[in-house]
């Protein structure tokens, strides 16, 4: 008789997970719980919906419920879990009649993943200020857009990235946009300053109007929202979108999972939990950080579906344990392309490590090599500690596509490769590709020039 295996929740890290169990075992019995009335959605493409650079949403579901009860699953929508007794290995829910059901386990999957921010700021509860997390959080706000012609005036409140997209989704729209933030810079995790400093002038170019090192104190309005207020001005809207940041769904490992100082499901490399055969995935766990050597918190899909794969092995009787994450990520916006893993050196402090950063800007290209298309500027900086000299990350900026060089920064802080290794690195030169001296050697060898 098949292990019972029971899956919470069934977006990235979830579905990921239930497809490679299948892979591995064909026969595997497998019932999926989730509160939604659909799975699988990309989040990341919101923006790109709003803005109208897509047509539709549907081809923002990489998977269904049908796709997976053809594999075998059970699947379980509109599903809230109400309670998980982990001595029993039992756990409750809620179906979308009320009905209460029990669903007995020998191994269980926690992908509960994460909820907006959601402070308690006078008038945060008018009409019109929203979330940005899932499928129904977009269906409501492409609706809006294009059924109400009295939104003129969008607030978007938080600048990482999530809101810098949204901010241009919405000036592509040909509305009014003004972008807030409490830090003194947009994009403030990924980047150092002067790198997001470009992006946040590209903005304005493109008339989104930017308020930073501004605290939003309280929103103003009889039913729906007429204005933001911050510490230092007000700002008249007709829409908010509110995109501070994300908590981990934790509320189902009540007392019983030890838990990271966030409130995430502390797990191993193997993605189990301080409950033998409870895994936790995605982004209500931890990863672990090989750009500090320790647990942290980083919400990506991508670290969700690498952790349902681990999860799904082990599940399964397979020992794999994940070689860690570096929180590589990207942006584009109006052309201007940024793209950074591992840590700056503001956030490697705040880790306790002294951090040196090291840059060069270059054309991508010859000079001569004008005649033959576009040849922009590729800016690069590379941060390592100032110890050893071992990198700890790197960010990249350009309006030509160098983003397949910051997964090579990714593996070389995966694999604690030094300052030294990379000045040398042998990297082919060809004109209609890149310079002799190509811009990744050069900072790493003028940050080795700076340390004789």
């Amino acid at each position: 008789m098949s292990e019972r295996i029971l899956v919470v929740g069934a977006n990235h890290a979830g579905t990921a997970c239930i497809n490679q169990i299948f892979s591995l075992n064909p026969n595997a019995d497998v019932t999926v719980l989730d509160k939604n009335t659909n799975i699988s959605f990309l989040g990341c493409g919101m923006a790109l919906w709003i803005g109208n650079q897509i047509t539709t949403g549907d081809g923002l579901f990489y998977s269904s419920k049908e796709m997976l009860e053809e594999k075998g699953a059970k699947i379980h929508l509109e599903a809230e879990v109400t309670e998980i007794d982990y001595s029993k290995k039992v756990t409750k829910y809620l179906d979308k009649n009320g009905q209460e059901h029990e669903v007995p386990y020998d191994k269980l999957v926690l992908a509960t993943g994460s909820r907006p921010v959601w402070p308690a700021i006078p008038g945060l509860e008018l009409e019109n200020i929203q979330k940005a997390k899932i499928y129904q959080d977009a269906q409501k706000a492409v609706s809006q857009i294009q059924d109400d012609p009295s939104i003129q005036k969008v607030t978007v409140v938080g600048a990482g990235y999530i809101g810098a997209e949204l901010a241009e989704a919405y000036a592509l729209r040909g509305k009014e946009v003004t972008l807030i933030d409490a830090l003194d810079r947009i994009l403030g995790t990924h980047y150092d300053k002067d790198f997001s400093d470009v992006m946040a002038d590209r903005l304005r170019e493109n008339g989104i109007k930017i308020q930073l090192g501004e605290k939003v104190e309280k929103f103003e309005g009889q039913t729906k929202v007429e204005a933001v207020v911050t510490d230092k001005g007000r700002y008249e809207t007709d829409l908010v979108m509110f995109c501070i940041g994300f908590r981990p769904n934790n509320e189902l490992a009540g007392d019983h999972l030890k838990l990271f100082k966030n409130g995430a499901i502390e797990v191993d490399l193997r993605q189990e939990t301080s409950e033998k055969d409870v895994y936790a995935i995605g982004d209500c766990a931890t990863v672990f950080d090989n750009s500090i050597d320790q647990k942290n918190y980083i919400a990506l899909a991508t670290n969700a579906v690498r952790s349902g794969l681990v999860a799904a092995f082990n599940v399964c009787g397979l020992e794999v344990e994940s070689v860690g994450v570096q929180g590589s990520s990207a942006l584009n916006l109006y052309g201007l392309k940024m793209v950074s893993t591992g840590k700056t050196v503001d956030t490697a402090a705040k880790h306790g490590i002294e951090a040196l950063e090291t840059s060069f800007s270059d054309l991508q290209k010859p000079a001569f090599m004008n005649e033959v298309g576009p040849n922009p500027e590729v800016k690069i900086r590379v941060v390592y500690r100032k110890d050893n000299h071992q990198i700890i990350g790197a960010q990249l900026m350009s309006e030509f596509d160098m983003s397949a060089v910051i997964h090579m920064f990714s593996l070389a802080i995966q694999e604690k490769v030094t300052l030294e290794r990379l000045a040398l690195l042998d990297i082919f030169f060809m004109p209609h590709f890149n310079q002799p001296y190509n811009y990744i050697t050069m900072a790493n060898f003028l940050g080795l020039m700076d340390n004789l």
